[in-house]
Formats: structure tokens, sequence, C-alpha cells
């Protein structure tokens, strides 16, 4: 098991509840790989870079999990196809 930091943009105009569901979705694929969820850290609106689907700004998640290899396959997968999602990105952490 490696360390992984999945970090992925929402849209601007979700609610609390919805975002707050959108992250358990994402920890839900995560245990689902049979990885373990170590930290959420939400950052919450912030302005874009450049406009991302007619965006200015976006909801910033980074999840901290214990995942194999191969999960992360899955993961970015799912994220592809989930509308609410922007962007995403998952690096793995080098200690």
């Amino acid at each position: 098991m490696r360390e992984y930091e999945v970090a992925f943009i929402a849209q601007p105009d979700l609610d609390e509840a919805s975002l707050n569901a959108l992250i358990e979705k994402a920890k839900g694929w995560i245990t689902a790989g049979k990885g373990e969820v170590v930290k959420v850290d939400t950052w919450g609106r912030r302005k874009l870079a450049y406009p991302i689907r007619k965006q200015s700004e976006g909801q910033y998640v980074f999840i901290t999990a214990h995942l194999a290899p191969a999960a992360t396959r899955e993961i970015e997968r799912n994220m592809r196809f989930t509308e609410q999602i922007l962007r995403f990105l998952v690096t793995r952490n080098e200690n």
C-alpha cells in the first residue's frame, strides 16, 4: 500500500450537502479499491487560474489515502465520468 493524494475541483454551485455527498462518494471509491482514507482536507471555494467548463471558481478537496497502485486507475475512471468534478489529479506521495 502506497500513500496517494486524490485532489479534485468540484463545481462551485454545489451546496454543502451535495459537496459532502460527492466527498463520501470519492471515499467510497477508495475503500472499494481496498484502500484506506487517512485525511480529508476541504479548502472551499477558490478562484481558478483559468476557466474550466465556463466556470471561474471551484471547490477544492484533497484526500490522502493508502492505496494499491492498481486501484488508482479505477478511481480516475470514476472521477472522469462524474459531472460535478471539473478537474482531478491522483499523485503518489514520496516519503
